[in-house]
């Protein structure tokens, strides 16, 4: 499977910046926006476990969410006038729901194809200190942090420390669908051209 097959150009060309622009606040309706399109997302048994805490153009909110991220991240996510931590209800009545994280991965895929396609930019990352968002943000037991995301307008590159600059100007990779697709046992590569 080595040909390059024909993609959704918002699904090609999306992308995870780090430099956001500060100076630009995120429009109240393309937030809405953006929430309106996960919620729309498919999930398991229409279970919709996807919960999101947003921290709205450097409110205390965002405050609250930017000290929950590894110092690495706060670095650039500072200037990101949305932040916003996912989260997933871990049950469905009296048992464990394991298709929670997917379908927030799902929700959140979706939310962050709106956000490209209205002109913002998206960064989601594990680096956060989900211990701490449950505490200050009071999550119940049955609830799981998931990931921190970053939204705004595409910033300078140079605003960046020179090692996170470098990479955002490193070229794109993706593993080879061979690396990843298989048919009748694991490492058989599919195959199809």
């Amino acid at each position: 499977m080595n040909r390059q097959p024909n993609i959704s150009e918002v699904i090609k060309s999306r992308w995870s910046p780090r430099a956001f622009d500060d100076t630009r606040p995120v429009e109240a309706e393309k937030l809405i926006s953006i929430l309106e399109a996960a919620r729309w997302a498919p999930s398991s048994s229409n279970l919709q476990p996807w919960h999101f805490i947003v921290g709205y153009n450097f409110d205390t909110c965002h405050k609250d969410i930017l000290s929950t991220l590894n110092e690495g991240n706060q670095v650039w996510a500072q200037n990101a006038p949305v932040l916003i931590i996912t989260v997933a209800k871990m049950t469905r009545g009296d048992r464990q729901n394991r298709f929670a994280f997917h379908d927030v991965g799902l929700a959140t895929e979706n939310l962050f194809l709106q956000a490209y396609n209205l002109g913002l930019s998206c960064h989601f990352m594990g680096g956060f200190s989900q211990e701490k968002a449950k505490e200050i943000f009071e999550i119940p037991e049955d609830y799981e942090p998931v990931a921190a995301g970053a939204i705004g307008y595409m910033g300078k590159i140079d605003s960046l420390p020179e090692d996170l600059a470098e990479r955002e100007q490193a070229p794109r990779q993706r593993k080879a669908l061979d690396e990843f697709v298989f048919t009748n046992k694991w490492n058989n590569p599919l195959g199809i051209e």
